[in-house]
């Protein structure tokens, strides 16, 4: 080697600065374990290292440029320089030490070899294991297990155990090919697949001599000659020449390099015949020319060896067009085609003759006519396009000036009009729409509504026909609005552009008003604000049945006050007053109210203050009793009936009335419930019905109410679709279907698409009224959030790294392939788990944990300083880990879980200024209902992507009564999917404000999501 001692001196310092310390460390017990390899580079100034990595299957590949002091690995680790170039940069500084020029590895160091012999059947197929450093023992072994096994040290017998095997990726992926027929002679399929990856391994001899593979195949070689007779052509087939040994099952050798027949891409008929040779007289010349000889070419290597080929006439290559039109739609064929008329036609490769002689072919013209006309156009020769509405205008204008023949009904039926001018009016009469042609002002007229006897508005876009030629479907060109189009037919042929500019300002509106109509056209209740804001928007005086609904075009704050009721015996904060007077406009309007105001600001008050008649509340079923609670102590008057048990009975009161009910009860008895009339229906916690298809929310959708109402803290969680689902139940057809919502909001919020989050909190805007604590109750303390880290200790890391590399591979291949979400949650899951504690991973057992004793020490301190804590944990089984450390600390603490019978007495002991300072906690039990301000510190255990859950749990003692600063403990492991799920959570929080705040960007949990969280 051509370096010294400083050059490589300074390749040592340079790796070993740039290194994490842990790495390096990783590095000398690699060198130590003798699994560092050398292979001779692409120079002096470049070498190869394989790195045996007991952690990885595949051995990397470490490069080291030892002038230029720069190195690469190509494992997957994202250190750099990771553990492998600090083994190979340590192992060539010792080898040089020890005067050796290169390390060879330890003394069990081996690496993959070829050995083939030739045999009657072919060439057979064995490998071998080649020691690489000094030892004793044959120099070379076979190979008997698989290299899997080999590579990772659990061949526990016979001569390979303790051999550090060294398998590259071309290695492994032979094996994979091998599948079960690892040696022997291998059919003709099998050595054509295995070629092009020997051709990247070094070591192969064939009979003990050193050869060379090339994965490029050889073929049969075609001729075309003159035929015997003079007159005629003779077609053959030779043998590739640079061939100087075959053998049967399909290998060949050229000189000293190792090849494989090609795959027979000949018909058995060619196969047969063209060995002997196969004449063409001269009446088959065209025959011959366009088709045998072309296809012939593609297949194999072919030669013309014959000078007696007829020189083809010179025509001109021209393009014909062929328009049809279907409805609607435009149809065009494009044709290439030689001499004018035409003698023949391009048909994909061939020429088909079409009379009057053989044209000269020019394949550069043919591409170049292809290349330019899908440039130009978009169109490709020999294929059918269709086109429809503005694309179909322009292309038959461009068509017009682009130069070919152009032939059929397409240039008339898709003439470009002038445009049209729309013209709407509202007055006492109803609303009317006109799109009117250019200097038409009567020409067109189409009724969009009119009021009915009662108020109601009556919608009926009628079918638009009027004498001017240019005359319009107002309904149709609607449509073709939404469907982003820029043009619609004419009723007499020819397209006339949309006004876009105006649609794009009115157009929603207007669609939406259409969409509203009942089977009797009256347009729904819950339509009216918008045909408010189209008044308002196009400065016209709005009918005076909605004088009062265009105050919700304004916002809730120019509603009027409302009476509240005689029997309360609350007093209202102002923001609460607020919302009471919301709600009771839209309860007086018909329309369905969301109030998503932050939990903890008391919307179960503001909505017993609204109810009136009988009412049906569904609650969860671990607050039904507190809405008991809050019904009798705020609501006295009203009677209150709990539709619960085993023994539940509906009771008929004509009075003003409460049934409470769960949502358990409402899935079961959906028919019962459904049969009734009630006045006002209330879910709270109603994003219980987030999944459409669910069988409790298919059961709130049935259930009928003059007045329904949702209460939600988190109205959206994870996809948009939860919040269609809770709009579904409370203004069915507000936003449309489940399809029409997917095209016109989840799936463009998603994409970030500008305006789209804005349109979707326009509509919902009048019926959702949601507050934050900052906003409204600005005398709560502040909430801090901290980040605690841990390090997992060696047993913890072993473990975790384990479970990762085992589920990894596999899972990201399967996600990349469009599947396997459900094992990629099933990964994280065990992942998760080993993060937080050994013995949840099945088969582990441990008693202790680094994050347990992070926690422990932590809790020591904020109980020594006075104040209480809740613990949140999605695992009962990490809570019961958690109690024998509480217990060891001598930290008193209660638990509140699912199998926890009487909630109430935990919470009061916990509230009780001398009961423990500490409250264990599962999420699912304790996301809801629970009012525990005695806590000013919440630790949260096991991070998850959605951030919703986790807000839930904090919200339990940062609320209404709370007079301490609050402070959110989130308890982290590093370097583990959990560091990924803390940025992932800052994406999901964008999903409800895209919904219902300021932001124009969202995500759902994807596969990509799974993917980042695995790598």
């Amino acid at each position: 080697m051509c370096y010294g001692h400083a050059t490589m001196r300074a390749l040592l310092d340079a790796v070993r600065e740039s290194c994490v310390e842990r790495a390096w460390s990783q590095g000398v017990e690699l060198v130590r374990a003798g699994g560092v390899v050398a292979e001779p580079g692409d120079g002096d100034d470049e070498l190869l290292f394989r790195i045996r990595d007991r952690g990885l299957a595949v051995s990397p590949t470490v490069t080291l440029w030892i002038d230029d002091r720069e190195w690469d690995c190509d494992c997957p680790i994202r250190q750099d320089p990771c553990r492998h170039v600090a083994a190979a940069v340590i192992a060539l500084a010792r080898a040089r030490e020890e005067g050796e020029a290169l390390p060879r590895g330890g003394a069990q160091a081996a690496r993959v070899g070829y050995r083939l012999r030739r045999a009657p059947e072919g060439v057979e197929f064995h490998r071998v294991l080649v020691r690489q450093g000094p030892g004793d023992g044959a120099p070379e072994l076979p190979v008997r297990h698989t290299l899997a096994a080999l590579t990772s040290g659990k061949v526990a017998r016979g001569p390979e155990r303790g051999l550090q095997v060294i398998a590259t990726q071309a290695d492994m992926q032979i094996e994979v090919a091998l599948a079960s027929q690892t040696r022997g002679v291998l059919p003709r399929a099998l050595m054509a697949k295995i070629a092009p990856l020997l051709a990247d391994c070094p070591d192969i001899t064939l009979d003990d001599a050193a050869v060379k593979v090339d994965g490029a195949p050889v073929f049969l070689q075609g001729r075309l000659g003159d035929a015997d007779d003079g007159d005629g052509f003779r077609l053959y087939l030779v043998r590739d020449r640079t061939i100087t040994e075959s053998f049967k099952n399909g290998v060949v050798l050229c000189g000293d390099t190792l090849r494989v027949y090609g795959e027979n891409t000949l018909s058995r008929r060619e196969l047969k015949e063209l060995p002997k040779g196969r004449t063409y007289p001269r009446d088959q010349l065209a025959h011959l020319v366009t088709e045998v000889i072309p296809s012939l070419s593609r297949r194999i290597p072919f030669k013309v060896k014959t000078k007696r080929l007829p020189t083809l006439e010179r025509a001109r290559l021209r393009v014909e067009f062929d328009t049809e039109v279907i409805g609607e739609t435009l149809s065009v064929l494009p044709t290439l085609v030689y001499g004018a008329p035409a003698i023949a036609r391009v048909d994909g490769d061939r020429l088909e003759l079409l009379g009057g002689g053989i044209p000269r072919r020019d394949h550069q013209a043919e591409r170049s006519f292809k290349s330019k006309l899908h440039a130009a156009l978009g169109l490709v020769p020999g294929q059918r396009s269709h086109f429809t509405g503005s694309e179909a205008v322009r292309l038959v204008e461009r068509l017009q000036s682009y130069g070919g023949e152009l032939r059929g009904e397409g240039p008339r039926a898709f003439r470009r009009v002038e445009g049209l001018t729309p013209k709407l009016s509202i007055g006492p009469g109803g609303v009317a729409l006109r799109l009117l042609p250019a200097g038409d002002d009567d020409a067109i007229d189409g009724e969009v509504g009119e009021v009915g006897e009662r108020g109601d508005f009556a919608l009926a876009l009628s079918e638009l026909r009027a004498a001017a030629p240019s005359s319009v479907d107002t309904a149709r060109a609607v449509e073709a609005w939404r469907r982003g189009e820029s043009m619609v037919p004419l009723l007499d042929g020819g397209w006339a552009p949309l006004p876009v500019d105006w649609f794009e300002r009115h157009g929603e509106d207007i669609a939406f008003l259409l969409a509203a109509r009942d089977d009797d056209g009256k347009l729904a209740a819950w339509a009216t604000p918008t045909l408010a804001r189209l008044c308002e928007a196009l400065n016209e005086p709005p009918p005076p049945e909605l004088d009062a609904l265009a105050q919700l075009v304004d916002g809730f704050t120019q509603v009027p006050p409302a009476a509240l009721p005689e029997d309360l015996t609350a007093t209202l904060r102002d923001y609460q007053r607020r919302g009471v007077d919301w709600l009771a406009f839209l309860r007086e309007a018909g329309l369905g109210a969301m109030l998503a105001d932050d939990m903890g600001l008391g919307k179960t008050l503001q909505a017993l203050c609204v109810i009136r008649g009988r009412t049906l509340i569904v609650t969860p079923t671990s607050v039904l009793h507190g809405w008991a609670s809050e019904l009798a102590r705020f609501r006295p008057g009203v009677d209150v009936h709990l539709y619960h048990g085993p023994r539940r009975a509906l009771v008929d009161d004509d009075g003003p009335s409460v049934t409470l009910t769960t949502y358990a009860v409402l899935r079961l008895d959906v028919e019962l419930l459904a049969d009734h009339r009630w006045d006002t229906v209330i879910l709270d916690e109603s994003q219980v019905i987030k999944n459409p298809e669910s069988q409790v929310a298919q059961a709130a959708f049935r259930l009928e109410a003059r007045f329904r109402v949702a209460l939600t803290g988190t109205p959206v969680e994870n996809r948009l679709e939860e919040l269609w689902s809770q709009f579904h139940y409370l203004n069915r057809g507000l936003l449309g279907g489940r399809r029409e919502f997917q095209d016109l909001y989840a799936r463009p919020i998603a994409a970030g698409l500008h305006g789209a989050a804005a349109r979707l909190r326009e509509r919902i805007r009048p019926f959702l009224l949601r507050r934050r604590k900052q906003e409204v109750a600005r005398e709560l303390p502040p909430r801090t959030e901290v980040v605690l880290r841990c390090e997992l200790d060696p047993e913890e890391r072993r473990l975790y790294d384990a479970i990762r590399a085992a589920t990894r591979e596999e899972v990201v291949a399967r996600l990349q392939a469009g599947g396997g979400v459900l094992q990629a949650l099933e990964a994280l899951l065990r992942m998760r788990q080993a993060a937080c504690h050994r013995g949840l991973v099945p088969g582990q057992d441990a008693t202790r944990s680094s994050k347990v004793d992070l926690l422990i020490e932590t809790l020591e301190e904020v109980v020594a300083e006075g104040h209480k804590a809740l613990v949140f944990s999605q695992w009962t089984g990490l809570l019961d880990k958690i109690e024998p450390a509480l217990a060891a600390a001598s930290l008193r603490y209660t638990r509140l879980d699912g199998s926890t019978r009487d909630r109430g007495a935990v919470v009061r002991e916990f509230q009780d200024p001398d009961g423990p300072p500490v409250l264990l906690i599962s999420l699912k039990a304790g996301g809801v209902g629970l009012n525990l301000t005695a806590a000013d510190h919440v630790f949260l255990l096991d991070p998850w992507w959605n951030p919703a859950t986790e807000d839930q749990a904090a919200d339990r003692a940062h609320r209404i009564g709370q007079t301490r600063p609050v402070l959110i403990h989130r308890l982290v492991a590093e370097e583990t999917v959990e560091e990924r799920i803390l940025e992932l959570q800052l994406h999901k929080r964008a999903l409800a404000d895209a919904a219902l705040e300021g932001a124009d960007q969202a995500a759902t949990l994807t596969r990509d999501d799974l993917l980042a969280l695995l790598e």
